[in-house]
């Protein structure tokens, strides 16, 4: 009888013991994590018709933002993806997208501002401050000052967007150096000192960089770029530089769902 009572007590407590440890068994991959994996969606130029292969019409980047909403996806900052890459926050939720624009374009104070307030999603911009008040195509100072009330985010482009390719071909080396410094430190101070923003994103232009300009704009005090490779953001990407899809206005529908989703095929863009 004792040998029985001795064996029940036994049994009881493996059992407890082992309800106990089962869930620490399921809780164990739940601790793994896949890494974040974040669309930067890289828009140029918008209108009522597709006046070049950069313009996507307001109307195409208005459904953009429709499909983004109706199917989950949320628009974060570019600053919290980097954050992220820099070891200053927490990774993306699922699902996050950020949207970002190159030239500073007239039209997004005409038609990407409204759509952009309409749908509740923070932008960044990246400027060359050479067009800004000066180019018909471009904005004004006090345009970009009404995006920053607004909540968008503007960064740097260099000072008058280069080919920092064709550039090296037909400068001397000084003079290339010379060249290099002045896009990358005046186009930050003129943004600072114009905006009262902190610049320490930069764009490369036609997305054409180096490990030489990489170099240069870390020297500069630029903590993250970016390219033009179509991929998302992912573990395995470098902060300094950080992948973008070019949108063009064919991207639309199913087009533009598979880019989000990261099941696009690769495309050759020429800028």
């Amino acid at each position: 009888m004792k040998f029985r009572i001795l064996f029940l007590l036994l049994a009881a407590l493996f059992a407890a013991t082992g309800a106990q440890a089962a869930p620490a068994a399921k809780a164990a991959p739940a601790a793994v994590t896949q890494g974040v994996h974040v669309p930067i969606l890289l828009y140029h130029r918008f209108g009522p018709t597709v006046a070049d292969g950069m313009t996507i019409k307001t109307s195409v980047f208005e459904e953009h933002l429709k499909y983004l909403k109706e199917n989950g996806y949320t628009v974060i900052p570019l600053r919290k993806l980097v954050d992220y890459y820099l070891k200053k926050g927490p990774a993306p939720a699922p699902k996050s997208v950020v949207i970002v624009e190159d030239d500073a374009h007239k039209s997004v104070y005409t038609d990407m501002l409204p759509l952009a307030k309409k749908y509740n999603v923070p932008v960044t911009v990246f400027v060359y401050p050479s067009a800004i008040s000066n180019a018909k195509y471009a904005m004004t100072w006090e345009q970009l000052k009404t995006l920053q009330k607004n909540g968008f985010d503007i960064q740097s482009h260099t000072f008058w967007h280069p080919n920092f390719k064709k550039d090296r071909k037909k400068m001397a080396p000084a003079e290339f150096e010379k060249s290099v410094q002045t896009q990358l430190k005046k186009s930050k101070a003129r943004l600072e000192e114009k905006l009262g923003t902190k610049v320490d994103m930069l764009a490369w232009p036609f997305g054409i960089y180096d490990d030489y300009l990489l170099k240069r704009a870390a020297e500069a005090g630029y903590v993250a770029t970016f390219t033009i490779e179509a991929h998302h953001a992912g573990p395995n990407d470098q902060v300094m530089k950080l992948p973008r899809y070019l949108l063009i206005n064919a991207d639309q529908g199913k087009s533009f769902a598979r880019i989000v989703e990261g099941t696009a095929p690769k495309r050759n863009i020429v800028y």
